[in-house]
């Protein structure tokens, strides 16, 4: 059974075809990667696997279950969670605290928690413990408005995981970041759990062929090929649309 899994999926706007009968499957445990060129409708296919956009037609499955009439919370709740989206942290409290506002929503509790942290210390040091996991614990009280970009996308990473999914999307993890951050991105999701489903849309394509161990390329809202780092790297095809080194001649 696949972690996550589209079929025929389709997205119109009007006579414009944005996502074109797209089959796609992300197995347990995957480190897959979804590239293409600008407009090739990446974006459109994350926002239609995360219920952000409605589909036309077709289906998105979780884990088996058909979630495509489902919301986006409700996807989060069977296990999706999407990452790198800065402007959903609450920027005026500490990185623990987001971190932790976020596992009592998973539990149920909700907000109010806050205001009486100490009832629920198991939960604090979940918290805490994500943020050692991260190795950005020595944040953990830092405001978050404070932080440098490149620790701001640990700790959205931090966020989605404490939410424990099964799927994680990394939208873009290294866009913006000097490369010596980057190392530290590469690190840190090479050292996620082997048992979440992790697709990463990334256009970093050193980052790309570290991480993944296996490649979709979408252009113009239609998969164009799917393959191993090595086969992708090596087809005429990628190279030509995407990579820029197609035979010009």
């Amino acid at each position: 059974m696949s972690a996550l899994e589209t079929q025929l999926l389709c997205k119109n706007f009007g006579a414009l075809s944005v996502a074109n009968k797209i089959d796609f499957r992300l197995e347990p445990g995957a480190r897959h990667a979804l590239i293409g060129p600008n407009g090739a409708g990446k974006t459109t296919f994350i926002n239609l696997i995360t219920g952000r956009l409605t589909p036309s037609s077709g289906i998105i499955k979780l884990a088996g279950e058909d979630v495509t009439a489902l919301s986006q919370s409700g996807r989060v709740k069977r296990g999706l969670g999407r990452t790198f989206q800065i402007n959903t942290l609450f920027r005026g409290l500490s990185v623990l605290e987001n971190v932790f506002l976020t596992v009592c929503e998973r539990e149920g509790i909700g907000n109010s928690i806050l205001r009486r942290a100490n009832a629920r210390k198991d939960l604090l040091e979940e918290s805490y413990a994500l943020l050692e996991s991260l190795h950005i614990g020595d944040d953990a009280l830092n405001i978050v408005r404070e932080l440098p970009y490149g620790k701001l996308r640990l700790v959205e990473l931090a966020i989605a995981l404490a939410l424990k999914p099964k799927v994680l999307l990394l939208d873009e993890p290294a866009a913006g970041l000097p490369s010596s951050e980057t190392a530290i991105v590469f690190d840190t999701v090479q050292q996620l759990p082997k048992d979440i489903a992790i697709l990463i849309i990334e256009h970093d394509m050193d980052l790309v062929f570290r991480l993944a161990n296996r490649i979709t390329v979408l252009v113009q809202g239609t998969v164009l090929v799917e393959g191993t780092p090595d086969e992708i790297q090596h087809d005429a095809r990628v190279r030509e649309v995407y990579l820029g080194e197609g035979d010009h001649g």
